[in-house]
């Protein structure tokens, strides 16, 4: 054994408690620290010829990289859709590295039974039924990729050929039908060879960013009977707004059609009284994706993909290896995503399951749907802002009120973000150049928001 990599083992346990000093000390200051910066990298150092030793390391990571990371894990990052670490999950990300499994198969190790309970766990959260089964995945962008590789082999299956064993050439185009498809539909098409232009855009409803079912009914029925991928939304990135699933399950009885929900983080309604509604049908739908780094607050990267038909997902991901085996009964999960080798994920979510329960991460979801309607309250009452939409649930969109072009927000998000008191994305909702609040943060409070506001202001 190398000598430095023998004087490190010899005290391990003195390099993990200095770590989590060092830890315990930035997640005590993360109120403190900036909550985005200019990136300014430092100067590239070279390779390293020979080690200078734990302790030198962290001191040069201190000193080099540290400063310039983001407070992203604090309550005030509300850029994106962007989720903490609570406490629990945090200690299993921890555990992750240290049992550091690979859960490919059930041949050494219980690792994969512990996530096929995490995701039975997830299951009855979001009430969706055991008709669905689910693997862990790095993020919704995966997830929706999983799903709709699935539906691609579903299409195939519907004219008799097998996309995964023929090619989508022997298939011919695939028509992709959605309102507001997420970003990561677009390259999730491209990845499976479908084709960014697969995807047509059906109307949405007036001032909405919620499919008009009617005219999705037309579309499918002008396909003649033709199968198609339908990708449904359970809360978009702007404004939070969902497509009506009870009304899109009603047309499956009419056309031949393979549901999809993109609930990354929306599918987190189902723990409120308030919200559920909107996902009553969601288990309805033949495949599902659900961000856990969002709305679960685990760490990065971590997602679920649920879907009815694991016979199709094998068919499409099987590895098949003298070593691993033709999968049979309970398949491997080397047979159900696109990785072979992969970290033990489920860990992170399992200790926030188990720690919280649902009763824990329905308060988080209530919580941060307060703030942002505390946030949105506050910005009606700006004559210098404009709310775009309704407060639906954990995002606000707006801009400013007058001459919102791409520049002035540009340049306003700039201004919060190097003022360090609070992270804000752009978009774009219905034309006009915005800006999103998201709230999805454990941590954030009420003095939060005032906080966020008046940083707003002070930027204007």
């Amino acid at each position: 054994m190398h000598p430095d990599l023998k004087h490190d083992l010899d005290r391990i346990a003195q390099i993990l408690s200095t770590t989590q000093e060092y830890a315990a000390q930035l997640l005590a200051t993360v109120d403190d620290r900036p909550v985005a910066q200019a990136p300014k990298a430092p100067a590239s150092m070279a390779l390293p010829a020979t080690g200078r030793g734990f302790d030198a390391a962290l001191a040069d990571f201190r000193a080099r990289w540290a400063p310039g990371f983001s407070g992203s894990a604090g309550p005030r990052y509300l850029g994106f859709v962007t989720g903490g670490t609570t406490p629990a999950s945090l200690a299993g990300d921890w555990l992750t590295g240290v049992f550091d499994q690979n859960p490919t198969s059930g041949l050494d190790s219980l690792a994969p039974d512990l996530e096929r309970e995490t995701v039975a766990w997830m299951r009855e959260m979001f009430g969706i039924s055991t008709a669905h089964t689910g693997t862990f995945v790095s993020g919704a962008t995966m997830s929706n990729m999983v799903g709709l590789a699935i539906a691609r082999e579903w299409v195939g299956e519907r004219s008799g050929v097998s996309v995964s064993e023929q090619g989508l050439a022997a298939l011919g185009s695939v028509r992709v039908l959605s309102g507001a498809p997420h970003s990561s539909i677009y390259k999730a098409a491209s990845m499976l060879g479908l084709g960014r232009q697969a995807i047509q855009r059906v109307p949405l409803l007036p001032g909405r960013e919620a499919i008009d079912v009617v005219a999705l009914d037309e579309v499918l029925t002008s396909l003649a009977g033709a199968s198609a991928i339908v990708v449904a939304n359970a809360g978009t990135v702007n404004t939070v707004d969902f497509d009506d699933l009870d009304a899109i399950v009603e047309l499956k009885g009419r056309h031949d059609f393979w549901l999809h929900v993109d609930a990354a983080f929306g599918g987190f309604a189902a723990l409120t009284a308030e919200h559920a509604h909107l996902v009553r049908l969601l288990d309805a739908a033949d495949s599902i994706c659900i961000d856990c780094h969002k709305w679960l607050n685990v760490p990065y990267d971590s997602a679920l993909q649920f879907t009815r038909r694991r016979d199709l997902q094998v068919r499409v991901f099987q590895n098949n290896a003298s070593y691993l085996g033709f999968p049979q009964g309970e398949p491997d999960f080397v047979h159900l995503t696109p990785e072979n080798s992969r970290r033990l994920r489920a860990l992170a979510a399992w200790f926030a399951l188990a720690s919280y329960g649902k009763a824990g991460h329905r308060d988080i979801v209530e919580q941060n749907i307060a703030a942002a309607r505390a946030l949105g309250e506050r910005i009606a009452n700006e004559p210098r802002l404009l709310l775009l939409a309704p407060v639906r649930m954990n995002v606000v969109c707006f801009t400013l009120a007058h001459e919102p072009g791409e520049e002035r927000i540009q340049t306003l998000i700039r201004r919060l973000r190097d003022d360090g008191q609070v992270f804000l994305s752009p978009t774009v909702l219905h034309g006009t150049w915005a800006i999103r609040a998201a709230f999805s943060n454990w941590r954030t409070s009420e003095e939060d928001v005032e906080r966020v506001f008046a940083a707003i202001t002070n930027a204007l």
